[in-house]
């Protein structure tokens, strides 16, 4: 990787698209998070499910229809690899067999990252992966906001029994060690049947503002993140995108789908809307190739990835200039 040009993908009209190493982008891949500014992370890990597993392979998927993504957003023309040096940092090393180690590891992982000043963002993996990205690259003493894209609010407390760690916990957990902001924190699309009445208490008691689907199309893509721009303010966010907040018909390759939810056009049109913002990582969770048709959900995860690049290789670049 040499300092003195852009880092680039390859280009399909250079090398076929279906040609070469599966990497991100079609990045090159770096070992090293110091040699890069935002690196682009997979979790192959799904632990944390409840139900449906699968997206433990989300990453090498997203990574495979990756390659379809070219060098240019298609409407704000933001080429994010002439704002920030990107490369595919490859996996986080996982346990398939036990949880905490696998959060201890992960946790470590991003630390490193967040050590060397480089912004991660990330494939899981399932949701309760961000959670240990929380404790990774997170000061306690300077909690994050959150864009939280989402049929299901994850702020349960415990399943079968006392047991604190799913993909339907992880933002309890990271509101209750003091990584997440609940007052700067916006979740999405929260539509589904319930396991009880009061669910969503606890997320709403803590100040979260919860965006229900119906919400959401009373009001409409610009206004719903007119107003998540309002909740996170001008302090440090995080972007965290869970397939299942689309519509079924859109990214039926996922393990808990919810019908009647957004367009992918609308979640672009939405992370489009979070430029400006002071996005300090993301991620992209829950893609589940077993369930898939047609690497279909894996493109949606590769697409939404390019476009929280896009923004926050621009929220890097602004902060350079401050």
């Amino acid at each position: 990787m040499d300092d003195a040009k852009p880092v680039e993908p390859v280009s399909g009209i250079v090398l076929p698209r279906f040609a070469g190493i599966a990497t991100f982008m079609r990045l090159p891949y770096a070992a090293d998070p110091a040699a890069v500014d935002i690196g682009l992370i997979g979790v192959p890990w799904d632990g944390g499910t409840t139900n449906r597993p699968g997206a433990r392979h989300g990453p090498r998927a997203i990574r495979d229809q990756s390659s379809l993504i070219r060098r240019v957003h298609p409407v704000t023309r933001t080429a994010p690899y002439h704002l920030a040096r990107v490369a595919d940092l490859g996996d986080v090393p996982v346990n398939p067999a036990d949880i905490a180690d696998t959060l201890a590891k992960i946790e470590r992982f991003y630390a490193r990252v967040r050590t060397v000043g480089a912004v991660p963002l990330s494939a899981g993996g399932d949701h309760l992966v961000t959670l240990p990205i929380f404790r990774g690259i997170v000061d306690k003493r300077r909690p994050v906001g959150m864009v939280h894209f989402d049929a299901h609010s994850d702020t349960w407390d415990s399943y079968f029994g006392d047991f604190k760690y799913t993909h339907g916990t992880p933002f309890r957990r990271a509101i209750e060690e003091g990584l997440l902001d609940p007052q700067r924190t916006v979740q999405i699309g929260i539509r589904g049947s319930l396991y009880a009445a009061d669910d969503l208490d606890w997320a709403l008691a803590q100040g979260i503002r919860v965006i229900g689907i119906e919400e959401y199309f009373r009001l409409g893509p610009e206004k719903v993140i007119a107003e998540a721009r309002r909740v996170v303010g001008d302090g440090p966010t995080y972007v965290s995108f869970d397939v299942d907040s689309l519509d079924p018909v859109y990214a039926p390759g996922t393990g808990t789908p919810e019908i009647g939810g957004f367009s992918t056009f609308e979640a672009q049109q939405m992370v489009r809307g979070l430029r400006g913002l002071d996005l300090i990582g993301g991620d992209v969770v829950e893609v589940s190739p077993p369930f898939d048709q047609g690497g279909a959900t894996a493109l949606v995860g590769a697409t939404m990835m390019f476009e929280i690049l896009c923004v926050l290789a621009e929220a890097l670049a602004a902060r350079r200039k401050r």
